[in-house]
């Protein structure tokens, strides 16, 4: 990769000098297992569209990012920054990577960290940190998507005990968990449940035929009669401001994550660019490359500084989800436009998984789309600046 006067290329404006020792360590660590481990074998996950979880999981576990910005309970008790800086070393080598992280840690953990009883958190956490358990997160139903309010999903209770019917959809994990969080309707409004996956009447179906986000296990989660102690559902919180805090936790991992998506096209660009000639000359020496060359180094730096912004006002604890809405939109629509030029800049070559930048384009239309689509995102920033919501 060609020097640069201002710096490194690969981070233009220095932006990981604000990085705390600590939260520097861990970025080259898990760099450093990513590239290892991990690189050399996305690409033909992708194809086959498999994941090897529950090794994954072990070796993620011995990492220490898995739920790592948690307190106790096995969890690392980083800053937000942190485990931000590692979701970005996962997804510059995958989006499903980083979405493994982040569903195990800021959906399924974070829930029972957050809203758990203590013997839940005692039963599951320190497990679920190690990677010996996995768990997933039960939200999104085939006909309620951006309204979780609508869903059908329903808890009844027969006298201690729950009954939960209902189908979940797009449950990353679901196959592989060994415990399910599944939201549920209740006369009492919508409450969490903790599904061991081996209950009776639970069924989990993987979801083929994707063409996006392939390295990564995706579900159906049935629950037909499932019943459930009452000890199964969180003690405490109803309606949806249980599952949308989680939600809040995993969009703060995916506008970290993308900016390594990002990241990975820029430098596939530039590498390429720079050893590919045409015309007698590289490539990167013609004056429309070069502009495109300029428009992503400023996208991935821009968001980087986003992350980082961000990332710091969580760690103060002043971050608004409306905050982390900007977050989202921005850095996924910034991550989408430099995985689309950069694909332009190596011609036929930017459609071969040979290269990362067009698995990278198919995962980040994915990523558009989960934990809350660029419009709902819009509509939070919408209502953020004018004080009227717009969703209905």
């Amino acid at each position: 990769m060609a020097s640069s006067a201002a710096g490194d290329p690969r981070d233009f404006l220095g932006v990981d000098a604000g990085l705390a020792d600590e939260e520097r360590d861990i970025r080259d660590a898990v760099r450093e297992h990513a590239g290892s481990n991990l690189a050399p074998h996305v690409a033909e996950w992708f194809e086959t569209g498999m994941l090897p979880a529950r090794e994954l999981a072990k070796e993620f576990g011995r990492l220490g990012v898995l739920g790592m910005h948690l307190e106790g309970y096995g969890c690392a008790g980083t800053s937000a920054v942190a485990y931000g800086v590692a979701c970005r070393e996962l997804e510059a080598v995958d989006s499903g990577l980083r979405s493994f992280v982040s569903v195990q840690g800021s959906l399924a953990m974070f829930a029972i960290h957050r809203w758990g009883s203590e013997e839940q958190r005692q039963r599951w956490l320190p497990g679920m940190a190690a990677g010996e358990l996995l768990g997933c997160f039960g939200l999104t139903e085939p006909d309620a998507g951006s309204d979780p309010g609508a869903m059908r999903t329903r808890a009844r209770r027969d006298g201690s005990d729950w009954v939960l019917d209902g189908t979940k959809m797009w449950i990353t994990n679901g196959t592989v968990a060994d415990v399910a969080v599944v939201w549920a309707q209740t006369d009492d409004g919508v409450r969490g449940f903790l599904v061991p996956t081996d209950t009776p009447g639970f069924t989990a179906r993987e979801i083929k035929h994707k063409l996006s986000l392939r390295a990564s296990l995706t579900a159906e989660l049935v629950v037909d009669g499932v019943r459930l102690p009452a000890d199964a559902a969180f003690p405490e919180v109803r309606g949806l401001r249980g599952p949308l805090s989680c939600l809040n936790e995993a969009r703060f991992g995916i506008l970290f994550g993308v900016v390594g998506a990002a990241r990975t096209c820029y430098e596939a660009a530039l590498e390429y660019t720079l050893a590919r000639e045409q015309f007698g000359k590289p490539l990167a020496a013609h004056q429309l490359t070069q502009r495109k060359l300029a428009d992503l180094v400023v996208e991935v730096n821009r968001a980087a500084l986003v992350a980082l912004h961000l990332g710091r006002l969580k760690d103060a604890g002043t971050l608004h989800h409306h905050q982390v809405s900007f977050g989202k939109l921005a850095n996924v629509r910034a991550a989408l436009e430099v995985a689309r030029t950069a694909r332009t800049l190596l011609g036929a070559n930017g459609i071969s998984l040979e290269y990362p930048v067009i698995r990278h384009l198919a995962n980040l239309e994915t990523v558009l789309t989960y934990e809350g689509t660029e419009e709902m995102h819009a509509l939070s920033l919408g209502q953020a600046v004018t004080g009227i919501p717009a969703f209905r």
